[in-house]
């Protein structure tokens, strides 16, 4: 069992690997993007990877307060459903009003896999292959529909 700061160190130590590894491959558009803090560039839609000891996970999360207009975005994204699919080459989870962590209400669309451990550097290849390919096709796919999103803003 490792403490809170070795832990913390850990997830630093690969989060930074990851953005490293993936830092030479542009956007969609050709620009340099920081991948592991992606900006979609509108409030309360996140792309979000995350890992701990026993899975890892990416995510679109839709974070607005209001649960209506949580909805709204989300019945955006369902109309690109088809879009998103043929991007990332596979079919996701959908969860609209979901609780996360720390008890606040979102949405998300989602892949995660289990059997993988942030802490083990031997699973570090397995979770690079997992999320790199799926960061670069959402970062394709919100290049194509992110102008869709402009009247929700």
């Amino acid at each position: 069992m490792y403490s809170k700061d070795e832990a913390s160190q850990l997830k630093q130590q690969f989060w930074t690997a990851f953005g490293q590894y993936v830092s030479p491959h542009p956007s969609a558009e050709g620009l340099k993007v920081n991948w592991v803090n992606y900006k979609t560039g509108i409030k309360h839609v996140y792309f979000k990877m995350q890992a701990d000891k026993r899975s890892a996970s990416i995510a679109i999360e839709l974070t607005h307060l209001d649960p209506g207009i949580q909805e709204l975005f989300f019945e955006q994204f369902k109309e690109y459903r088809n879009i998103l699919n043929e991007a990332i080459g596979e079919t996701w989870e959908w969860q609209l009003h979901t609780t996360d962590e720390y008890g606040k209400t979102t949405s998300r669309i989602f892949k995660q896999i289990d059997g993988v451990n942030i802490f083990n550097k031997n699973d570090w290849p397995e979770l690079i292959s997992f999320f790199k390919p799926r960061i670069i096709a959402l970062d394709e796919f919100w290049n194509d529909v992110k102008y869709g999103f402009d009247a929700l803003k």
